[in-house]
């Protein structure tokens, strides 16, 4: 019967018309509402036995195994779905899908068929070496990525291993949490974590508490019980309800299992993390580079091939032997050189690299970053969406005001006193005009006992409880542990306000124990110690749990080693509830008076003053051994008659009756003292702040105007909204306050901040997120910038995070946005920079090309110096300091350019002059050493024409082209240049004669010695005669010349490097020495560029020859000037932007 009505239950339907569970891994999807309260009727607000009668289960026996088949088949297994793990090789290839890397696999392509088709040797350095660079970027990217998956496996995590279910009337001690199925009866215990959402059926302790922080947020733990409630409750308010992965801290109950797997709280969250990860964005750098990649793939495209048109006409040059083919494979090479020089192949690893070390400088700041392009990203933001507690607060609850009954005669029933101190230091402030002799009299006494008595939290030294996690060798919660220590010196186990009255016990007992001169106990010296700890003189017999009907909580206590002492009662709890019950109240001295009408009209009004304050208030009463009946001889038992009174909830009440009242406290969560300023910060630099919290609306105003989020006559009520009220208005209302200014949420649901961050996104802001808990994994993965934080934070929210806070503090923060708003100024200097440096490649390449002349940088040269040599100087720009004014600048736009107009005219002069330079040295050392001008340089291609075929006269060309041969050849030329010298005394055809054989043998010579191994010489010396052997691919002629264009083009990238510290200031403003590491990153430039000029073997693969003292002096006369223009260009710069602002 059970399995037929579960085949019906899912055929159906039920709950609210769709199937409410879910389904394993690759079965058809089966619909999920996200959360438990959206059937018209949900569980939490059903009687327990309608619940257990709608999965027809049995409280008594539990399901059977016919059901249990039934329901697993029509529901899947208790787990949570795997996440779909896109494979290694898929990922790998995914990071070739870009349009400059795939400009650069088309040109290393190019460059292994031209290596095949021509047998150099080496011709196979080029596409290997690109290939390499591309793998190794590829291999970073599939390692980020593979990390970003760790959200959900952190989820998988906090689900336990077994359970206790009864099944067919038999408990089951280790059941698989896997096999639950709905319907299912467990036993949950302290300590133990829920394995899926449940119904609570029947408390089997007094009370029982849950801690829900990391799925709802809130850091207190949360009652239990059977009774339901309201359909629309919160999920923090579902008090009927267990959910899973969350922790029972206190009692234990029967429940009914009524949700599994993917259809549970948890795996609801799982859902929202992982469509948050489908909707992830593009950082606004990558968007920048990505669109700059398809600009620069259509423009290289499109110049390579007009260039290569345009050399058409020279593809049967003399310089290519007259063949056709050679030419046009010499042109479509110089079409691949300008395709290299075109990309800044070393862009890639210079951004990555600049990352990192802005995540080594963030770490300083203590902001740890996970994922690399978020230290770019947070540069842009406009909006910081944080929560309250620990992060704008200390998230330490800390007593700040305290109340006690006055024996004054003057008619003041009260005394008050101001408690300093923001954390749970015993050591951090004081209890303001309460003197010592005023802390040692009774009534404080009692006080300090009842606050601690009735308590169950302890405070414990942070550094401590690091050294045990380290000795214990876990080195998470260890490395947790320190940096908790570092930020705050105690930690606190229990609840918030029960710790925060221990913090106060230990400030009256340090400010007791200086009467009469006493010296403190060295034991009680720490920041968590309570000099003369009540706890260690008074003995708890027993406690009085809280309820929601009396809100109070209480322990019978009796003084340590006091014969035929007594027990007395100690009482805290809410201030009207425990106010009703009081008849007297405690006077300084320990007498006790009763509570007349005026004084409890005083004591109404000052808590009513506290909470108008957004205080915590907390009555603390007592009551005396003679009004406790039994209860006064109990000696904590279990078969005493006092015990069976203790076991009856229903007569707490009773027994807190006739109470002494002893004072009040006001507890609140202080501000960080660093909050302030980091908010004027953001409002300079135009990020607004939201904070989103659970707290009630007057707590939330209350911080707001502490911590600066609401300025002196902002209009608080029209600003401050429950998740539920702001939702509810209509959209453009919305969209016009998310557009507005500072805004804070109160009672917010933890599902309201995805909704926030989607709307944000909608509207173009770049939106950082806070979060702690597991139900905020989805907000902080869709959010720009996720910020988990590292103290308080769960692990889930730690994976999906971007940034992890190691002191949990919001000041972190905006120095991260600082860090990130440097990084970025000097990420586009180094960017400007590499681009500058290419634009002057192509030029140079473009020059020659269009003017015909010899190849001027080869396309090896070129990918050493964008890959290397330009590596180091561009590396140091990222040390750059910050220049003033950076964080009163507005947060740049998510679509602003990395290249304004009047930026790239800059570059593009700039890159003008290092081509022109180029092209100019490289003339002018055939000019120099070759005695060839430029005109002849221009029509180097018809060189064999240089040479009459019919004689000459003394000093003509037959003399010149004897004389280029000559110096062509080296020093196999000597016999060519003395015939050419007897052509004046003698006939002039045959010296001409003799210099042309001669020629052809220095010829041979020059071009063995050229080759490697010197064995094809001779193919080379038949394809050029004369004046053309000046011009070959590896004549020394040719070599230097490249050498002499190479230098001058790293040492002109080396000197605007030191123009590149500012983008608009003057050197003689921001001093070359600002940046240390620039001097090195430009000595490290040299010496790469020295190592392939000076070194024999490298300078062979590379084609260069060495070069001499006057030859530098020459690369520098041509490449200083460039200072000059550079600093001519900012002045305009200047001028420019000065014009702007006096027009605004």
């Amino acid at each position: 019967m059970r399995t037929i009505f579960f085949v019906a239950l899912a055929a159906t339907g039920a709950f609210g018309g769709r199937p409410p569970f879910g389904r394993r891994g690759g079965e058809a999807a089966v619909p999920i509402k996200p959360t438990l309260g959206d059937e018209p009727r949900p569980f939490h607000a059903r009687p327990a036995p309608e619940c257990v009668a709608e999965l027809g289960a049995s409280a008594a026996r539990g399901l059977d195994a016919a059901a249990v088949d039934a329901a697993r088949a029509a529901y899947g297994r208790n787990e949570l779905r795997a996440a779909k793990a896109t494979p290694l090789w898929r990922l790998f290839l995914a990071q070739f899908d870009d349009s400059l890397v795939k400009v650069l696999l088309a040109t290393a392509a190019v460059s292994m068929a031209l290596a095949l088709v021509e047998r150099e040797e080496h011709g196979w350095v080029e596409p290997c070496v690109i290939l390499s660079i591309l793998a190794l970027n590829a291999v970073v990217g599939v390692w980020q990525q593979r990390s970003a998956q760790g959200a959900v496996e952190a989820l998988k995590r906090l689900t336990p291993a077994r359970a206790r279910c009864l099944r067919d009337g038999v408990w089951i001690d280790d059941l698989p949490a896997r096999d639950l199925v709905p319907g299912d009866v467990i036993e949950v215990r302290t300590g133990d974590r829920v394995a899926a959402d449940c119904r609570v059926l029947q408390l089997r302790t007094t009370t029982m508490r849950a801690d829900e922080a990391s799925l709802t947020g809130e850091s207190s733990t949360v009652e239990k019980a059977e009774p339901p409630v309201s359909p629309t409750a919160p999920l923090a308010a579902r008090s009927s309800v267990l959910h899973a992965s969350t922790m029972v801290a206190s009692g234990a109950a029967l429940a009914l299992v009524v949700r599994t797997g993917m259809a549970t709280e948890i795996g609801c969250i799982q859902r929202g993390v992982e469509e948050a990860g489908l909707e992830e964005a593009d950082t606004p750098l990558a968007r920048k580079l990505d669109a700059f990649g398809r600009q620069l793939t259509w423009m290289i495209g499109g110049i390579c091939v007009g260039v290569f048109a345009l050399s058409a006409p020279r593809f049967a040059s003399d310089a290519h032997g007259g063949v056709l083919w050679r030419g046009a494979l010499h042109h479509f090479k110089r079409s691949v050189a300008l395709g290299v020089a075109a990309i800044p192949e070393g862009l890639p690893a210079v951004i990555t690299l600049c990352l990192s070390l802005g995540t080594r400088r963030m770490a300083q700041r203590r902001a740890i970053v996970r994922k690399l392009p978020s230290v770019e990203t947070l540069g842009c933001t406009t909006v910081i969406c944080t929560d309250k507690t620990g992060t704008l607060t200390t998230g330490q609850m800390t007593v700040v005001r305290l109340v006690r009954p006055s024996a004054s005669k003057d008619g003041t029933p009260l005394l008050f006193h101001d408690v300093s101190g923001r954390s749970y230091a015993t050591t951090d402030g004081m209890v303001d005009g309460l003197s010592a002799g005023d802390a040692a009299c009774r009534g404080v006494r009692e006080l300090a006992e009842c606050a601690a008595l009735s308590n169950d939290a302890d405070l414990q030294d942070a550094a401590a409880k690091a050294a045990a996690a380290a000795s214990g060798g876990a080195a998470a919660a260890a490395a947790a542990a320190a940096s908790a220590a570092q930020s705050e010196p105690v930690c606190a186990t229990g609840e918030p306000t029960e710790a925060a009255l221990l913090a106060l016990v230990g400030k009256l007992n340090r400010q007791m124990a200086s009467v009469g001169g006493r010296r403190p106990d060295p034991a009680d010296a720490g920041p968590a110690a309570i000099p003369n700890d009540p706890r260690r003189a008074v003995l708890k017999l027993a406690t009085l749990e809280f309820t929601r009907a009396r809100k109070s909580k209480s322990a019978l206590v009796r003084d340590v080693g006091a014969r035929g002492a007594c027990a007395r009662l100690l009482v805290k709890g809410a201030p009207d509830s425990v106010l009703a019950r009081c008849t007297h109240v405690r006077l300084p001295d320990g007498g006790s008076a009763r509570l007349e009408p005026a004084a409890r009209d005083a004591i109404v009004a000052a808590y009513s003053a506290m909470g108008k304050a957004a205080l915590r208030c907390i009555a603390l009463a007592s009551k005396p051994a003679r009004a406790l009946g039994a209860l006064a001889s109990h000696d904590g038992s279990a078969d005493a008659r006092a015990a069976r009174l203790l076991r009856e909830p229903a007569r707490f009440a009773d027994v807190e009756s006739g109470l002494t009242f002893l004072g009040l406290v006001g507890i609140r969560d202080p501000p960080r003292p660093s909050v302030g300023g980091a908010i004027s910060a953001c409002r300079a630099a135009g990020i607004r702040v939201i904070m989103i919290t659970g707290d009630s609306k007057e707590t939330a105003q209350a911080v707001a105007k502490d911590v600066g989020i609401f300025a002196p006559g902002d209009p608080l009520e029209a600003w401050t909204f429950t998740g539920k009220a702001f939702f509810a208005l209509p959209d453009g209302q919305q969209t016009a306050l998310l557009r507005s200014g500072n805004l804070v949420f109160c009672r917010a649901e933890p599902a309201d901040k995805q909704r926030l961050v989607r709307m944000l996104n909608r509207l173009g802001e770049v939106t950082a997120m806070t979060g702690d808990g597991v139900n905020d994994a989805p907000a902080l993965r869709q959010a720009a910038i996720g910020i988990a934080m590292g103290i308080s934070g769960t692990e889930v929210s730690k994976e999906a995070a971007d940034i992890v806070l190691a002191d949990d503090n919001f000041a972190t923060i905006v120095a991260a946005v600082e860090e990130g708003r440097s990084i970025y100024a000097n990420m586009k200097a180094f960017i400007h920079y590499l681009i500058t440096c290419n634009i002057g490649e192509v030029v140079a390449i473009l020059i020659s090309s269009l003017l015909g002349l010899p190849d001027i940088l080869s396309p090896l040269q070129l990918l050493w110096v964008n890959l290397v040599t330009d590596g180091p100087p561009a590396t140091a720009l990222g040390f750059n300091r910050a220049e003033k004014g950076l964080m009163t600048q507005k947060p740049r736009g998510y679509n602003e350019s990395l290249l304004p107009p009047f930026t790239l005219l800059r570059l593009a002069l700039t890159g003008l002059y290092i081509g022109c330079a180029c092209v100019g040295a490289f003339a002018h050392t055939y000019a120099r050493e070759q005695d060839v001008g430029f005109v002849d340089l221009l029509d180097w291609a018809n060189c064999k024409q240089w040479v009459p075929a019919g004689g000459g006269t003394p000093g003509s060309a037959a003399g010149r082209a004897a004389e280029w041969a000559a110096k062509g050849a080296g020093k196999a030329a000597v016999e060519a240049a003395g015939a050419a010298a007897g052509a004046a005394a003698g006939s002039v055809a045959a010296a001409a004669e003799g210099a042309a054989k001669a020629a052809g043998g220095a010829l041979l010579s020059a071009a063995g010695a050229a080759g490697a191994a010197g064995a094809a010489g001779a193919a080379a010396a038949s394809a050029a005669l004369g004046a053309c052997a000046l011009f070959g691919e590896r004549s020394d002629a040719r070599a230097k010349a490249s050498s002499m264009a190479l230098s001058v083009l790293v040492v002109v990238e080396c000197v605007r490097a030191f123009c590149a510290l500012s983008e608009t200031q003057s050197l003689l403003t921001v001093r070359p020495w600002s940046n240390p590491y620039l001097g090195v990153g430009m000595l490290a430039q040299v010496l790469l560029h020295c190592a392939i000029v000076y070194t024999p073997q490298l300078a062979a693969i590379f084609n260069l020859r060495p070069l001499r003292l006057d030859d530098w002096r020459v690369v520098l006369a041509w490449s200083l000037p460039v200072v000059l223009l550079d600093e001519a260009l900012k002045l305009v710069q200047r001028k420019r932007a000065r014009h702007s602002a006096a027009r605004v």
